[in-house]
């Protein structure tokens, strides 16, 4: 029954590819839905199973490689962590299948991209269930391929073709070093497998090994070796350029990559191997470090962004710095309660805009919108309860996750505590902000389009209003409801899946900060939501009084608008230089002539020469042949007895 959850959607993804020409995308999205259906289903029962009976399955069911000095299986961890995002991924999947089929009716090609929506959805349940490091970079490396594939799914589109290379390319230098960290750990542990690893690790925490001669620690290496391919995965900054750009593909997709499979497996990897991270505190303040100057520069940057789709795009890379610095802070079940209450406000903020964007006919700039509470009343709503999920609203679904990270990272009474506090905290305010400019220029400005769309738009017909309802009533409950399950005080809920080490827990110092610190955020916020008001409001008055005239304010806007110039600087520093290493050096010097001049051409050369002299050997005369072959058998005989 548990392996139905993962293969249910490979059957449907090959039934679809082999008979999908005589199915039809109507019999291709109902196989689709049903399988998903089906997984969703065996996930609640499996949750119910695991998490609330305690009873943790490991399987092995196969061998996948069994050489002398490397053996791994293909085997299966069904733990807390495991069934909490099984059922995330299969519930966020089973609404974005039901979404593309009204979303996608019109396309040609209706059947391939629920196939890939499918394989995407397998290969995601492939990396949370398995029980070691090579399975779980099977998964790693089959989402990132699936993500190219939908990313890419209009190929004819310029944009898109670079968009899905770039996501390919970026999480490549991500890959690298989660391959370093696999390798780094077999050759210490001499096993792959998790459950032996994270067993061993207490007795090599102290062990060291020499580079160049500097001696450095065995356990931090191997984290931050892993936590490098999370910063591919999970858009960290550095490596974040490529999800703002994967907004080329059809919408479901990205709220698919960005609510429930992709990001969050670079998140999902450090909640697994707690057990290495936890003996590394210097790996664990660097993750705090960068998980919160992510979640600050993503909500800059999409203070400033005009396209709806990229405007989301950013607010998740800025929740995933959430997510990640919460984890750097040893509060491992915090940010998997944030991963959970995110992917339903989030898959709702991007099926959302799908319905927006669907209703104006691909319309996709805000400066072009305004007026559509009217005409698209259901998808108001929608948005007004993602958007104050996000920004953490009392009694919805992200202030019971964000609000308590936020008090978590202040309970630590230490520098890198408030770091990420005060970094969340201004992150907060800019989610805020941009979350009511996308309300105000989407729904309640003055209209800025032409008439005759406005004429024609209509709001979410069933296929589209049915998923953006039930995401919507999980965006108001479900924290609520997983709060005293996921970080209540004393839950045992994770304590077989999750370590944390002594010292470092903190959920009881919570409860006594001040008043006036777990209320900072919310009154934040709503000052920043009454801010982005009078700003977008009155944005004319704002112009005639010519304040974006000043040269210093036009390079302040330029600075966030082009996302902090990192595109630029990249391009200009590792992407030119290594397309000009790879034509002038690996490609004119060394393979036109090293290999190609000198090697070939040479000893092509040398052959032809030494060719004429074995014609004289080859007379066609079989003593001398046998003579030949006697003499060169007997010279080897005595070469061997002598040496």
């Amino acid at each position: 029954m548990y392996l139905l959850i993962i293969y249910l959607p490979l059957f449907n993804f090959l039934i679809n590819i082999i008979y999908g020409r005589f199915l039809l995308p109507k019999g291709t999205a109902f196989i689709s839905i049903l399988s998903i259906l089906i997984s969703f289903l065996i996930s609640l029962f499996c949750f119910f199973e695991v998490g609330f009976c305690k009873s943790v399955v490991c399987f092995k069911l196969f061998f996948w490689i069994d050489l002398e000095l490397l053996d791994s299986n293909w085997g299966f961890l069904y733990d807390s962590v495991t069934v909490t995002m099984s059922i995330v991924v299969t519930f966020i999947s089973l609404l974005v299948h039901f979404y593309s089929t009204s979303y996608m009716s019109h396309d040609p090609h209706q059947i391939r991209f629920m196939s890939l929506l499918s394989v995407f959805t397998f290969f995601m349940l492939v990396l949370i269930t398995s029980d070691n490091f090579v399975q779980l970079f099977f998964g790693w490396e089959g989402v990132g391929v699936c993500s190219y594939l939908l990313i890419n799914f209009w190929f004819t589109r310029l944009q898109a073709n670079k968009s899905a290379i770039k996501a390919m390319i970026v999480n490549r230098i991500g890959d690298f070093g989660l391959v370093l960290g696999i390798f780094l750990v077999y050759s210490i542990f001499k096993t792959i497998d998790f459950l032996v690893i994270f067993s061993l690790i207490p007795y090599y925490f102290l062990q060291t090994f020499n580079v160049f001669n500097y001696s450095l620690n065995l356990v931090s290496i191997i984290s931050l070796l892993l936590f490098i391919g999370s910063i591919g995965k999970s858009a960290q900054l550095g490596l974040h350029t490529w999800l703002p750009d994967a907004m080329e593909g059809p919408t479901p997709v990205s709220a698919l990559i960005h609510a429930a499979t992709m990001v969050t497996a670079g998140v999902f990897l450090i909640i697994r191997a707690s057990p290495i991270f936890e003996f590394s505190q210097y790996v664990l303040n660097i993750i705090v470090i960068f998980g919160s100057l992510t979640a600050f520069f993503a909500g800059s940057v999409s203070i400033f962004q005009n396209d709806l789709k990229k405007i989301i795009a950013y607010s998740t890379c800025s929740q995933l710095g959430y997510m990640i610095f919460i984890c750097g802070l040893s509060n491992y079940s915090a940010s998997l309660f944030h991963v959970v209450n995110h992917a339903f406000f989030k898959a709702l903020l991007f099926l959302s805009a799908g319905s927006i964007i669907h209703s104006l006919f691909d319309e996709q700039d805000l400066r072009k919108m305004g007026g559509l509470l009217k005409i698209l009343p259901f998808t108001y709503i929608m948005v007004l309860i993602g958007s104050f999920a996000l920004m953490g609203f009392p009694f919805l679904t992200g202030f019971y996750s964000k609000d308590f990270i936020l008090e978590l990272c202040y309970s630590k009474y230490s520098f890198i505590g408030m770091f990420a506090f005060w970094f969340g905290l201004f992150s907060a305010i800019l989610t805020s902000f941009y979350s009511f400019k996308l309300i105000y220029l989407a729904f309640l400005n003055s209209p800025n389009n032409f008439k005759n769309f406005l004429q024609l738009s209509q709001d979410a017909s069933f296929g589209l209003a049915f998923p953006l309802f039930l995401l919507s009533v999980a965006s108001i409950f479900v924290g609520f409801i997983a709060k005293d399950l996921f970080v209540g005080l004393g839950t045992p809920f994770f304590d077989n899946s999750i370590f944390i080490l002594f010292n470092h827990s903190n959920l009881i110092d919570v409860e006594f900060i001040p008043l006036n610190v777990k209320l900072l955020p919310f009154f934040l916020s709503i000052y920043s939501v009454v801010l982005s008001l009078l700003v977008y409001y009155f944005h004319t008055f704002i112009f005639n009084v010519h304040i974006f005239d000043n040269f210093y304010i036009q390079l302040v806007y330029k600075f966030f608008n082009k996302k902090w110039f990192f595109d630029k600087l990249q391009n200009q520093f590792f992407v030119f230089f290594l397309l000009k290493f790879g034509y002038k050096i690996s490609y004119a010097i060394i393979d036109k002539g090293i290999i190609e001049l000198i090697c070939l051409m040479y000893f092509t050369n040398l052959l032809i020469y030494f060719s004429k002299y074995v014609n004289y050997i080859q007379s066609g005369l079989t003593n001398q042949y046998a003579f030949l072959f006697f003499t060169s058998v007997f010279i080897l005989f005595i070469f061997n007895i002598i040496f």
